[in-house]
């Protein structure tokens, strides 16, 4: 006799079917997961790049490029030397929780310099990234019962990440022809009494919105109403540095009034262009980030040595480099924007920040390929680009817009050129139902 899982055979008599079962574990009971993973979805940007990379792997030739939000220049020379030094002079053992006081401090003094808001290291926890600080706060404050009210188009994780604390999303819509920012009408309209914190995500990640020191303002004002005084702002400015045009960005913490309530996100993963350091923080109120590190304490315990001190020598490093490459990237818009221009029906807002374009391509939806398949939204749209075209774009479905897709034009002029081309070969490919005429 012999068992395996629930179920007990005898050997003599088992077959190589059950036999192949057991080994595989299809007899054993079927795995129960947590909800907290069954109710939220997978980060699609993690998961179209993960394809990419698959499909690379079996040396098919694939433009991934555009898919994901990392820059294509190297970090400053200042943060390559010290990584290598912090290797070499064997700092390469745990820090405190909330990131060692050197770069804490560093954090401090680039926030007033550049951002005109003043805070203390113990009003700084230091995270594996922009991600978990956000992570990490949104537990720390919200619950059951929450509300987080998330601008759409959004990044793709907010709304899961909102979840995992409890709380529920409550998508605000934003307007193409407003260039995407948040209008303080709907933005009123869409507190209630159950309203704990707004994301406020400026430059846009997916749009490239850059709000204004005005519009910035006007949020502030619907914010500053008796019955509005209890919401939080999570502030993600991890684009801050990346904007055009003249624009000049707005710490959302440097507005009058909103410094207590707001819960500024940084890192160094895209101006910087640190992006496996992993090496993001928080700056907000001191009861918050020792709420905050008290939840690190149990997740990751510190961000590595080694990236910060990196880190520190990052901040400390001439922004004029950082300058050159937003000039760089100021001109790889302008070039993704005259290629998008070039496809009959496809619409793109200007953006004024981060390193993305995010076209209206639902003109062509109805349309079908070759083979006959019907592309009705974006996902199907990528997932057709991806195998006939071999380009990787993101579908807009995953940030709330299932009309548009992102590109990142964080990439060569070469790679830019051949994705946006490639997609209006695609689109125009398709076979669309003739429009009916009018009289």
């Amino acid at each position: 006799q012999g068992c395996c899982g629930s179920r007990c055979f005898d050997w003599s008599t088992l077959t190589c079917q059950q036999l192949s079962g057991c080994i595989s574990g299809a007899m054993a009971p079927p795995l129960r997961l947590s909800p907290t993973v069954t109710e939220i979805e997978e980060s699609t940007t993690v998961a179209i790049f993960s394809k990419v990379s698959d499909m690379k792997s079996r040396g098919e030739e694939v433009n991934g490029a555009l898919c994901v939000g990392q820059p294509d220049f190297p970090p400053p020379p200042e943060a390559i030397k010290a990584t290598c030094e912090a290797a070499e002079k064997g700092m390469t053992a745990y820090t405190g929780v909330n990131g060692t006081l050197e770069l804490r401090q560093a954090i401090v003094e680039y926030l007033k310099e550049h951002k005109k808001v003043t805070y203390k290291p113990d009003e700084v926890v230091v995270a594996c990234g922009g991600k978990q600080a956000i992570y990490q706060v949104m537990l720390a404050l919200c619950q059951k019962g929450d509300e987080v009210i998330v601008p759409a188009p959004y990044w793709t994780s907010y709304p899961d990440i909102v979840k995992l604390s409890g709380a529920t999303p409550v998508i605000l819509e934003t307007k193409a022809e407003h260039g995407y920012a948040i209008d303080p009408a709907a933005l009123a309209a869409a507190i209630t009494p159950r309203t704990r914190m707004l994301i406020v995500c400026n430059p846009s990640n997916p749009t490239g919105c850059a709000m204004t020191a005005e519009q910035l303002e006007a949020v502030a004002e619907v914010l500053r109403r008796p019955a509005n005084e209890g919401v939080f702002v999570l502030s993600d400015e991890i684009y801050e540095r990346i904007i055009f045009d003249g624009l000049k960005h707005v710490s959302f913490a440097a507005l009058g009034g909103m410094w207590d309530r707001t819960l500024t996100i940084n890192g160094f993963s895209k101006a910087f262009s640190m992006t496996g350091y992993r090496l993001g923080y928080l700056a907000a109120p001191k009861l918050v980030v020792q709420a905050v590190s008290k939840l690190q304490s149990q997740i990751t315990s510190c961000a590595t040595s080694i990236s910060q001190h990196a880190g520190v020598a990052a901040l400390k490093s001439p922004m004029s480099y950082i300058d050159e490459k937003v000039v760089e990237l100021k001109e790889k818009r302008d070039l993704g924007l005259s290629l998008l221009a070039k496809i009959p029906e496809v619409t793109c807002p200007k953006p004024g920040g981060a390193f993305y374009l995010f076209p209206d391509i639902s003109a062509y939806f109805g349309g079908k390929t070759s083979g006959g398949e019907e592309i009705n939204d974006s996902t199907k749209l990528c997932l057709h680009l991806l195998d006939e075209y071999r380009v990787a774009l993101v579908p807009g479905d995953a940030f709330g817009a299932p009309r548009c897709l992102r590109l990142s034009y964080a990439a060569t002029v070469e790679n830019i050129t051949d994705a946006i081309t490639k997609l209006g070969l695609c689109l125009q490919a398709l076979q669309r139902p003739k429009k009916a005429r009018t009289a």
